[in-house]
């Protein structure tokens, strides 16, 4: 996987989800705490995350086959989707049970030492982990927003990290409020509460997520910024006079295929256009280097046409 994939990011919250789940397996063993087994279910479920974001990885790199000419690459989207559901599932599901069942039978925490230790090593083990996935996404994410980065990343394992981490905090404070207040209290409801409000977070994230990498699935053009390079690369203003439409899209993280008819002049001849299409395909491989499979077809620009909605002009943004 490539560094935009953030496979730092991913190894740092594996290592952190596995260790805490194990601790708050053990609390959930001691004090009966249903919080405590909702979050060592989360943790599980996070690790199992991490590890099918690995494998995605790996997956997409395999080299074109002739079944399948533009190779792998969306595997890695495919894998972030099941982290989704995953999470939807396993995690918040879950953890919504486990709140109801508290809820409907509360009983008092028992050697409450151990949750609330727990949790509390949790945080900041998650803490280091969070860092890791914003030391990582603040290396690609440019000026971009959070919440805009989120939504326009083309690699979908940075953000998977970034809102699993953050869910994960998160819950771990909601489950040391529900800990707290129950035993403040004596009203083991605030436990499954606690839980309650864990389980409807992380649904919310999945859901966030499975939005997120369905878009990716789907195919997404090229951003902005990529779209204005490209142009400004095809066009020589010699041989190659304009853009007369354009489409990109994501064969992956890494992998963008550029499809567009170019305006030649009508007098070149045919050399002369295929040395103009091959100088114009290696001017867009030097703007943007994941531009990997280009489809560049000449054409006569003819104004008439145009008018006609016969020769359509480039659709907005190049998309």
């Amino acid at each position: 996987m490539s560094a935009s994939g953030g496979t730092k990011a991913i190894v740092a919250a594996l290592a952190a989800n596995l260790a805490i789940a194990v601790a708050k397996f053990v609390a959930f063993l001691f004090s009966g705490s249903s919080s405590m087994l909702a979050e060592s279910v989360h943790s599980l479920a996070d690790s199992g995350n991490q590890g099918l974001l690995l494998l995605g990885g790996k997956k997409a790199q395999r080299a074109a086959t002739p079944q399948h000419p533009f190779g792998y690459g969306r595997e890695r989207y495919i894998y972030a989707f099941l982290v989704s559901i995953v999470l939807f599932s396993v995690g918040g599901m879950f953890a919504i049970y486990e709140g109801y069942e508290k809820i409907k039978h509360p009983h008092e925490l028992e050697h409450w030492y151990w949750p609330v230790g727990v949790l509390v090593f949790a945080i900041i083990a998650e803490s280091f982990s969070f860092r890791t996935a914003i030391k990582e996404s603040n290396s690609v994410r440019g000026k971009q927003s959070w919440s805009d980065f989120i939504r326009r990343a083309k690699a979908p394992e940075l953000p998977v990290v970034l809102l699993e981490d953050l869910g994960a905090l998160i819950g771990l404070v909601l489950a040391l409020g529900g800990v707290g207040i129950a035993l403040a209290t004596g009203n083991g409801v605030w436990d499954g509460i606690g839980t309650l409000c864990i389980g409807i977070l992380l649904i919310l994230i999945a859901i966030v997520l499975a939005v997120e990498t369905k878009s990716l699935l789907l195919g997404e053009s090229a951003g902005i910024e990529e779209v204005k390079k490209i142009e400004g690369a095809i066009v020589d203003g010699e041989t190659v006079t304009r853009i007369i439409h354009m489409r990109t899209l994501h064969l992956g993280p890494e992998e963008l295929l550029v499809a567009a008819k170019v305006a030649v002049q009508h007098d070149d001849t045919a050399t002369e256009v295929a040395s103009a299409i091959n100088a114009a395909e290696a001017r867009i491989r030097n703007a943007v280097p994941i531009a990997r499979v280009i489809y560049l077809e000449p054409d006569i620009y003819s104004e008439t046409a145009a008018e006609a909605g016969e020769n359509p002009g480039r659709s907005p943004g190049g998309h």
